[in-house]
């Protein structure tokens, strides 16, 4: 792992841009200290620069965390195959034609997911060896929740997760759900409006954890309250801390 650039934010945060091979990321620390870790992506390749993910992530260092986040394999700014990008032009076709999608996002959704998480699962190895990062539990907050279910299963280490159920989720994941098993806090949009209601709801009732908490808040895709990012805190609060 290599820091390419460093900042000091108003708060204290230290935020470094890093690359790990060719993947690219972002770390923000609290300070020297060791700190828990907290993994954050944002939904089915937008950037890790996306401004509501440095948002989330930079208030989350904030109340004592490590956050990561990286572009993996197709996702941000990295090269797209061809087959990706001819995927994605259909997909915004069906959209504009008010056609069925759901089989274009398993297309598109799983692949990335499939590709995605090794890369996650080698950043968080790098990540478990600095001496500012605590190797205990380690968090998931995003936006993907077919990543984080997926990670969830397969990484031992993850020890609890905050899910937003704003994007579309594979047949995969949403079978896999059963066998994830940490504490869980689901974020729900209730008039999200690329996204149904009740595949959402359905979802929640998948999961396997013994603790899972629902917060649905009225409003749109984008309309998630700033306080939901407090409340996230402390749930995590209660499990890495």
């Amino acid at each position: 792992m290599r820091f390419t650039s460093e900042q000091r934010l108003d708060d204290g945060v230290l935020e470094r841009a890093f690359t790990l091979g060719e993947i690219p990321g972002t770390l923000w620390t609290p300070g020297p200290a060791p700190a828990p870790l907290v993994l954050m992506a944002h939904n089915n390749g937008l950037p890790k620069a996306d401004p509501r993910l440095v948002a989330r992530a930079r208030y989350t260092a904030a109340r004592g965390y490590a956050v990561a986040t990286i572009d993996a394999a197709g996702c941000g700014d990295r090269p797209r195959s061809a087959a990706d990008e001819e995927t994605r032009a259909e997909l915004r076709r069906a959209m504009r034609a008010g056609e069925p999608v759901d089989e274009i996002f398993e297309s598109l959704i799983g692949p990335l997911v499939q590709n995605a998480v090794p890369e996650w699962r080698t950043t968080l190895d790098a990540l478990h060896g600095l001496p500012e990062i605590g190797g205990g539990p380690v968090g998931y907050s995003g936006g993907w929740t077919a990543l984080g279910i997926r990670l969830a299963v397969v990484e031992p280490r993850i020890a609890a997760a905050s899910f937003f159920a704003g994007g579309y989720v594979p047949r995969a994941q949403r079978e896999e759900a059963r066998q994830v098993t940490v504490p869980l806090l689901f974020l729900l949009q209730w008039d999200d409006e690329g996204n149904p209601r009740q595949r959402a709801l359905d979802l929640f009732d998948t999961f396997g954890s013994k603790e899972k908490t629902l917060h649905a808040n009225v409003g749109g895709h984008t309309g998630t309250p700033w306080f939901e990012l407090e409340d996230g805190c402390r749930f995590l609060d209660r499990h890495l801390k």
